[in-house]
């Protein structure tokens, strides 16, 4: 029987692991798992459902229902309610779980970071920081910054966001990759002196940090949620095939 991998997705990373399967590993049936919080995403190859699995209990029936064989959670590093859910099915099921997770980002010199725990923290730190601020946590969370009415925000998000909002606040609608030249006019255009972003890792959206130490402009930083207990993570696609068993380019 062909082997049952079900991916976790909703990042690059989990669209490149779909496309390597579904391409280098001839029998091997891909489905991937989106949360459904994008309203037009990605053609993907192999199976794709959409919506929650409706937590534990739901996910270790559906993987025992469509014999699964392994599972990669390949969501984003902040989704963390998924991680633990993941982890805790595939110890009730006997299906091994693999965590892919993008490295984080590093400081490095010239930047000037404030890394915090949450995105409550995060509000709190502001005030001190700067008054014109950009904001690319996402769509979700925007609550922690509703207090904030002394403060003027730029939202930037892939999908509209919904309130509780800060009272001062323009909502850009945009995705990445974006170009330091590009995050630089933005910051430069919206008068921008702090930045909050999640440590998201990854290329697509690190531009923003670049500008930010160009400019001089802070950067609050949340940083990510721990793994559950006993589980540990890989940084790449390559790491997930061999954590699977399948060798390079077979």
């Amino acid at each position: 029987m062909s082997p049952h991998i079900l991916i976790l997705g909703g990042t690059t990373e989990a669209r490149e692991l779909a496309a390597e399967l579904a391409a280098g590993r001839p029998g091997t049936q891909v489905t991937t798992s989106l949360a459904g919080r994008v309203s037009r995403p990605s053609v993907l190859p192999g199976d794709v459902r959409i919506g929650g699995f409706g937590g534990v209990d739901g996910l270790a029936a559906w993987l025992r229902e469509h014999q699964v064989d392994a599972v990669v959670d390949a969501t984003h590093p902040f989704a963390e309610t998924i991680t633990a859910n993941a982890a805790r099915a595939g110890a009730v099921t006997g299906v091994p779980v693999v965590v892919l997770r993008r490295p984080g980002w590093q400081p490095g010199p010239g930047d000037h970071w404030h890394p915090v725990g949450s995105l409550a923290e995060a509000a709190d730190a502001l005030p001190g920081l700067g008054r014109r601020v950009l904001l690319t946590t996402g769509r979700l969370g925007l609550a922690a910054f509703a207090p904030l009415a002394q403060l003027h925000f730029v939202v930037r998000s892939v999908e509209p966001p919904g309130p509780p909002m800060p009272p001062d606040a323009a909502v850009l609608l945009a995705r990445g990759p974006f170009t330091v030249a590009d995050e630089a006019e933005l910051l430069r255009e919206h008068r921008i002196d702090v930045v909050v972003t999640k440590d998201s890792g990854g290329a697509a959206t690190a531009a923003k940090l670049t500008a930010a130490r160009e400019a001089g402009v802070p950067v609050v930083v949340v940083r990510r949620p721990a793994l559950p207990d006993g589980v540990s993570a890989v940084p790449d696609v390559a790491g997930v095939l061999e954590r699977l068993g399948f060798s390079p380019g077979r």
